[in-house]
């Protein structure tokens, strides 16, 4: 099996297994519990989560556990709000307090028009458009989400300079007497296991961060929250996570997040040396190509686009040959839908009817990267055959 489809899942690794599979067993306690066992295992929760904060330059005490990157970014959400924006409706304004990436995840684009939100565009290589960035935001503007790290395309957005933006408007804003919050958040999912991360460098309020794309624990993932975020529970019970994500601790999964930061930490510049070298072997072994994601992107994101070819008959040819490739994001993929991403690049139909997303990872080897060159090859040249009849 060659599988190249690690932004849609990694693996567990093999360390985080080791350090998760004794708090399913001996060290099953509940954290909130009052005796010295339970307590103990409250001790390494903590522990734990100091561990992925300090990953990103946080404290444990910054970070929200949650079940995975959709919860955290819904939870990102809300600190908007609810009472202003019912007024703002009743009086008619139609300005958004909300803007973000119209190549955002749907998690992300969902929620953001759930309140009335407002799209950034991007600029044909993916970054985004700052100068529409400036014009779109106004004075009602509360939240900007856009993700570091782009999940079909691997690109990495500025947020370095969208936050020296966003800090010249608060100081305008402050001048002139306007009260309201202007937050940046960020979707870090497919960042953490390649980019050194620093919640401070990167000028965020909010950032969501996800052990299941840097080979660990699936269904864990976090928000960090800085002090100017004021956020209100999805759901509400025991008071867990300072009052923002109540229920029992998933201590196992926590400690499985915590040893897979490390793990990308201790590989960074490894892996990114190792991805690129990968990156340009393929692509020197590949014919007939157009590569869509050129530059500003993570070294183990592939995106090629084969015009005239369905690209999702390519995956199922590749999947006989166990050859494991994505057409997109795999929630997308697996409803049939066209990108928004590689619309919103402006690729024509039959351009993103052709793409491929090809992701890099650690269960991959430089011969493998050879092998799927030729395959992909191979197969492309016989449905040029069949398709030119």
């Amino acid at each position: 099996m060659i599988y190249l489809d690690h932004a849609a899942a990694t693996p567990v690794s093999e360390r985080v297994f080791r350090a998760m599979k004794p708090y399913f067993t001996d060290e099953f306690f509940n954290p909130s519990a009052a005796y010295l066992p339970a307590k103990k295992i409250a001790h390494d929760y903590e522990a734990a989560k100091a561990e992925i904060a300090h990953g990103i330059g946080a404290k444990a005490s910054d970070l929200v556990i949650t079940a995975g990157a959709t919860e955290a970014n819904n939870l990102a959400f809300t600190c908007l709000d609810a009472d202003k924006k019912e007024a703002a409706r009743a009086n008619n304004k139609t300005e958004s307090s909300v803007l973000y990436l119209t190549t955002e995840h749907d998690s992300i684009r969902r929620v953001a028009e759930l309140h009335g939100g407002e799209a950034i565009r991007v600029l044909p290589n993916g970054l985004i458009d700052l100068n529409d960035l400036k014009k779109k935001i106004t004075d009602e503007t509360e939240l900007i989400s856009i993700a570091l790290v782009n999940n079909e395309l691997g690109t990495i957005q500025p947020l370095a300079e969208v936050a020296t933006i966003i800090r010249e408007i608060k100081i305008d804003r402050m001048k002139r007497g306007v009260n309201r919050q202007l937050l940046l958040h960020s979707d870090a999912s497919q960042a953490l296991n390649l980019l050194d991360i620093n919640v401070a460098r990167l000028g965020v309020d909010l950032l969501t961060i996800n052990a299941a794309k840097i080979y660990g624990p699936k269904g864990v993932g976090a928000l960090y929250v800085s002090h100017d975020a004021k956020l209100k529970p999805l759901a509400v019970g025991g008071g867990q996570e300072n009052g923002l994500r109540s229920g029992t601790e998933n201590v196992p999964g926590v400690v499985g997040f915590a040893k897979a930061v490390a793990e990308s930490k201790e590989h960074l510049n490894g892996n990114r040396k190792k991805y690129a070298k990968w990156r340009k072997l393929f692509l020197e072994n590949l014919k007939d190509y157009e590569l869509i994601n050129k530059k500003h992107c993570l070294d183990n994101f592939i995106v090629l686009c084969f015009d005239g070819i369905d690209a999702e008959r390519l995956v199922f040819l590749l999947e006989e040959k166990e050859v494991y490739v994505a057409t997109g994001a795999a929630c997308a993929a697996s409803k049939g839908v066209r990108s928004h991403v590689l619309t919103a690049i402006g690729l024509a139909d039959s351009q993103i009817a052709g793409s491929l997303r090809l992701t890099l990872g650690e269960t991959n080897s430089e011969e493998q990267i050879l092998a799927t060159a030729k395959i992909i090859n191979e197969v492309v040249q016989e449905e040029r055959a069949r398709v030119n009849g």
